[in-house]
């Protein structure tokens, strides 16, 4: 009985793994597909590096104490993989006016699979903008060691889960993709200046203090950062919290919006 019981659990984690994957090669295929997608993807960076980074390393990385280049490209990798995980989900509203949705929710598959896959496709794309900015900051003359760019890389799903679970929320709640882009940048944009991706927040206070630490990249962005600074002087003045608190935070904070997110984009379809 025991080994019955076994088998039909592993056929249903077997079933609910390769959803995952199916979803998300799905998500990968239309990427390729569309060459507007791919150029945006690699574009955005040279807006996002080049110019605002750029402006800001020459009037503003003078005697701050540490490589503000170095500082920016981390909080702008991250950034890239959030932000573009964030917006790529809001093409769950086209597969909403296809009826895609309804036929992935009818499948004997639990609907936290759907999404997963969904968040790791849309999160293929951000990696696509790690690149970009990866290549410019190589023409800035910023770099980082390979070792630590495997780490942070290492660490790209979790940042993509975090970013795409938030945006579920939206998404469970609008079904206009007009609405749904801007609502997208509503909740990117402000966390990229306010979360420490370009200058640091260390010393904020009052309202600004209360607003970084309810935003979920705040924590994403400070454990990248223990990692590429760990065991170098900068370590203290740059990275806020322990490694396994920014850890935590994350992944209580995945969770949540997750199911929250999950469950309100199931009942539109459901009552559709």
């Amino acid at each position: 009985m025991n080994e019955i019981t076994l088998t039909r659990k592993n056929s249903r984690l077997f079933r609910e793994l390769n959803t995952v994957v199916t979803v998300m090669a799905r998500e990968i295929t239309v990427f390729f597909k569309s060459p507007g997608t791919v150029i945006m993807s690699l574009a955005m960076p040279l807006m996002m590096m080049g110019m605002i980074g750029g402006n800001l390393m020459q009037n503003m990385a003078g005697g701050l104490g540490f490589e503000f280049g170095e500082f920016m490209l981390v909080g702008m990798l991250v950034n890239m993989l959030f932000m573009i995980t964030t917006m790529g989900m809001s093409s769950l509203v086209d597969d909403h006016d296809i009826d895609f949705n309804q036929e992935m929710l009818v499948s004997p598959v639990s609907r936290y699979s759907l999404v997963t896959g969904k968040i790791l496709g849309a999160g293929f794309a951000a990696v696509m903008g790690m690149v970009g900015t990866l290549i410019v900051g190589l023409v800035m003359g910023i770099t980082l060691p390979v070792g630590k760019l495997l780490l942070i890389l290492a660490l790209s799903p979790l940042m993509c889960l975090s970013g795409g679970a938030l945006a579920m929320i939206i998404i469970g709640l609008i079904k206009s993709k007009r609405t749904a882009n801007l609502a997208m940048m509503f909740i990117t944009m402000p966390q990229m200046f306010l979360s420490g991706a370009i200058i640091p927040i260390n010393n904020s206070s009052g309202a600004l203090l209360v607003l970084n630490r309810l935003m979920p990249m705040t924590y994403c962005l400070d454990l990248v950062r223990s990692v590429v600074y760990a065991g170098s002087p900068e370590y203290e003045s740059l990275v806020m919290f322990n490694p396994v608190v920014n850890f935590a935070v994350i992944a209580v904070l995945t969770i949540v919006c997750l199911m929250i997110g999950t469950y309100f984009f199931a009942r539109t379809e459901k009552n559709r």
